[in-house]
């Protein structure tokens, strides 16, 4: 958070804030809630997520109930100084209807995407290997997974050179999966990988 407290215009809207809760992984738009200065004040030192419940005169931090908390990774102010974006890791689902979103379910959009094949994946380690080919993968030697990364990896040079785009973008999606299954198999995770790029970056 790169503003303080006095910086908010909590005034506008008699004493509360609009926050838009969005997922740090996917960048879905979790919900909607509001926020006072003490929602925000408990938000940064709880590191949970909580608002101004209007319908109960306090404050309520997502999942006091549920279990469903927000953990908290950043919260932005926009230009005006009246609406809050806070990022957030969801723990369980975060609409009381039991959707990631309340804004409904579905896999997220765009680079979203990822992160939601990713939780996939992971889900496969369990699985019965005969039901799945990525769960065959996940439980057979290591070896085999990354080498189907190479071979996807030559596969989707070849067709750049080509010049060839349906095959081009058919390769690269088959080397980001069965990459996704190796780092999967060695608890490495996207935003571990994004990190290392962040950091290549500065």
């Amino acid at each position: 958070m790169t503003f303080n407290l006095n910086q908010i215009d909590f005034d506008k809207g008699a004493g509360l804030v609009p926050a838009i809760v969005q997922d740090v992984d996917t960048a879905r738009v979790l919900m909607l809630g509001y926020m006072n200065r003490d929602a925000v004040a408990k938000t940064q030192t709880l590191g949970q997520v909580t608002f101004f419940s209007r319908s109960k005169n306090r404050l309520w931090t997502k999942g006091e109930t549920s279990g469903n908390t927000l953990e908290l990774i950043d919260i932005k102010l926009d230009c005006d100084r009246d609406t809050l974006l806070v990022s957030a890791r969801p723990n369980g689902p975060t609409c009381h209807l039991g959707t990631q979103s309340c804004f409904g379910d579905g896999a997220p959009e765009g680079l979203g995407f990822l992160s939601y094949l990713e939780e996939l994946i992971e889900g496969r380690k369990s699985a019965d290997p005969s039901s799945s080919y990525t769960a065959k993968l996940l439980s057979g030697p290591l070896r085999k997974a990354a080498q189907k990364v190479g071979e996807e990896g030559v596969e989707t040079a070849l067709a750049a050179v080509d010049e060839d785009d349906t095959a081009l973008k058919g390769e690269a999606a088959d080397l980001i999966y069965h990459l996704m299954v190796v780092l999967a198999a060695r608890d490495v995770t996207l935003t571990d990988v994004i990190g290392v790029l962040k950091e290549r970056h500065k």
